[in-house]
């Protein structure tokens, strides 16, 4: 423990760059009294509205909210919302330059109502169109000149359209040729594209989908060919090693949910850590708090066991809170007591 407050005091000198899908995140706070006489739904008396950044938007807010620097690169509409998730991010000191607009392009927003301490229903406005090769040069561009100024780079891929296989092969040729550390938060379907960065975070749920997807089980015949029955503790651990052997990664880091994570590391050690969560209350955001502080844990000087664990202390203090949510750098202090 005297180690990971050591490194989390190391977090203010790094300096972190998410590139990903930029999404809006907003939440409607109501209470309902009555059914609709329209159609058998409850009827939100709303009373209060806000927004938080979503996406790779919320991996950067996260590493705001543990006092490390962090630049943002990514690609919104020109319409009202890219305003307000600017204005957001500029309120949490998120350095925005390398944010590029799309005049044809829909800016994410994702729309909770709440009532009470139950969500009624989430609503999304979406445009996952692939970057335009215009949008695509100008967040290469902004990357390639200003990579040195990085301690690691974290790739948020929502499956949103930002992310594709040219980009992520030239940030990666970028990041190794620079010597940064690179991780990956994965989208299921691009997993092939992940090949030898630092480390990918996928949770349960992505790492079995991934592993049935021909697209990466029958190159060279490398993976054991899995049914569609649910997936045991050893079935996830194979899974987990191989995808790391495969893309040739540092480690794997999946998440488990109440479970906790298990840690595969390039050596063949596996190491399970189990959760810390107090209390969990709403999971949203969970993953991005996860790869924000694991990637920071690294940039700040910890080894890879030892970041996991300061990410799993991150993830127990979120998942008690409401919303899309961080943890900040005194609340991780006092919870590594």
């Amino acid at each position: 423990m005297k180690n990971l407050k050591k490194i989390i005091g190391n977090f203010s000198r790094a300096r972190i760059l998410v590139v990903g899908d930029l999404i809006l995140d907003q939440y409607i706070h109501g209470a309902v009294d009555r059914v609709s006489p329209e159609a058998p739904v409850p009827v939100v008396w709303a009373n209060k509205r806000f927004y938080v950044p979503g996406g790779a938007a919320n991996v950067a807010n996260n590493i705001r909210a543990l006092d490390a620097e962090v630049s943002l690169v990514g690609v919104l509409g020109r319409d009202a919302h890219a305003r307000i998730l600017l204005s957001e991010l500029k309120k949490r000191r998120v350095d925005t330059r390398g944010i590029f607009t799309e005049a044809k392009r829909q800016t994410i927003l994702k729309t909770r109502v709440i009532a009470g301490h139950q969500q009624v229903v989430r609503v999304d406005w979406e445009d996952c169109r692939p970057l335009s090769e215009a949008a695509s040069r100008k967040v290469a561009g902004f990357i390639r000149r200003n990579i040195e100024r990085f301690d690691a780079i974290i790739i948020e891929d929502y499956g949103k359209g930002v992310i594709n296989q040219r980009l992520l092969e030239e940030l990666v040729r970028l990041a190794r040729s620079h010597r940064k550390i690179i991780t990956v938060d994965p989208k299921e379907e691009h997993f092939q594209y992940y090949r030898r960065v630092t480390s990918i975070t996928p949770n349960r749920k992505e790492l079995e989908n991934a592993v049935r997807n021909l697209k990466i089980k029958d190159t060279a015949n490398k993976f054991r060919v899995y049914s569609d029955r649910l997936f045991t503790d050893r079935d996830i651990e194979d899974a987990a090693r191989q995808v790391r052997e495969y893309l040739d990664l540092d480690s794997v880091l999946v998440t488990l949910g109440e479970q906790g994570m298990k840690l595969f590391e390039k050596s063949g050690r596996m190491t399970y850590i189990p959760t810390v969560a107090q209390e969990v209350f709403d999971v949203s955001g969970a993953g991005d708090t996860v790869i924000a502080t694991f990637t920071l844990g690294l940039a700040a000087g910890a080894n890879l066991r030892e970041a996991a664990s300061i990410a799993n202390f991150a993830a127990g203090i979120v998942v008690g809170k409401a919303g899309t949510a961080v943890a900040t750098r005194k609340e991780l202090l006092e919870r590594t007591r």
